[in-house]
């Protein structure tokens, strides 16, 4: 059997799942908060044929063998945590990282996790919370009849309460940041959750050295570039049809030794 068949499907199997990274990065394009991944493959094992290095004759060796390659592998789906654009909205509630950190909300099961989607909203009690009404850790309460609601970049929360005529500190966001950001497990919903790969949280304030400035009235966007998915798609394409291209040769010769007998 042509060894060409099987790295062919290696290469093809590859190019699907590339496509697929890809294919979710532009569904994200909007999503605010979101961070594009990127695919790593690896080459696979080879087949050693001749060593490199090998004697031909008593005074000659091979310069470089002959190594044959096996195909394709996916190695690893890299979630890359460059800044999105910051986008004004108008909205006191609505919260942009500038720099490095995450806020972190409360999830049902008490565990919690990590977001850079700033668009915090009230429930019913008050409380500053994500799209999905998980509250924002430190809790922060908005007592009722709060207006001209400010959050400084170092995320200290004032409001003007009731017929008071100067702010009132009411709360404080505190961010987190991670050794390594690409080890953090995506669970959906904007939120990302620590692994022994990404380390612990280390909880500081906004402004610190090594953690970014907070930005009221701002979200931070996706930090997909439609040209650069675009553009890794069509490469994506064209080498999902060459590898066709491999298989669909190597059946033909295959058809052309069959006809030999």
């Amino acid at each position: 059997m042509l060894r060409s068949l099987w790295t062919g499907t290696t290469g093809m199997n590859g190019q699907q799942l590339n496509l697929d990274v890809i294919a979710n990065n532009l569904a994200n394009v909007t999503t605010t908060g979101f961070k594009k991944s990127r695919a790593d493959f690896q080459d696979l094992m080879y087949q050693i044929m001749k060593v490199p290095g090998s004697q031909t004759s008593a005074d000659t060796e091979s310069p470089s063998g002959i190594q044959i390659g096996l195909g394709v592998r996916p190695a690893a789906v890299q979630k890359l945590f460059t800044q999105g654009d910051l986008i004004q909205t108008g909205n006191e509630l609505d919260v942009a990282i500038e720099g490095a950190g995450f806020f972190q909300v409360e999830i049902p099961t008490g565990d919690t996790a990590y977001t850079r989607a700033g668009a915090f909203k009230l429930d019913s009690d008050g409380r500053v919370t994500n799209s999905d009404g998980y509250p924002v850790v430190p809790g922060i309460t908005i007592p009722d009849g709060s207006r001209q609601i400010t959050i400084s970049e170092t995320g200290i929360v004032s409001a003007i309460i009731g017929d008071d005529t100067e702010s009132t500190e009411i709360g404080t966001f505190e961010t987190v940041t991670f050794t390594n950001n690409g080890g953090l497990i995506a669970i959906g919903k904007n939120l990302f959750r620590e692994s022994n790969s990404s380390g612990d949280a280390q909880a500081g304030t906004p402004g610190d050295d090594g953690y970014g400035l907070l930005l009221q009235t701002f979200l931070e966007g996706s930090n997909v570039n439609i040209v650069e998915e675009l553009t890794a798609m069509i490469t994506t394409q064209r080498a999902y049809e060459i590898n066709s291209k491999t298989i669909q040769t190597s059946d033909e010769m295959m058809q052309t030794t069959n006809n030999l007998v």
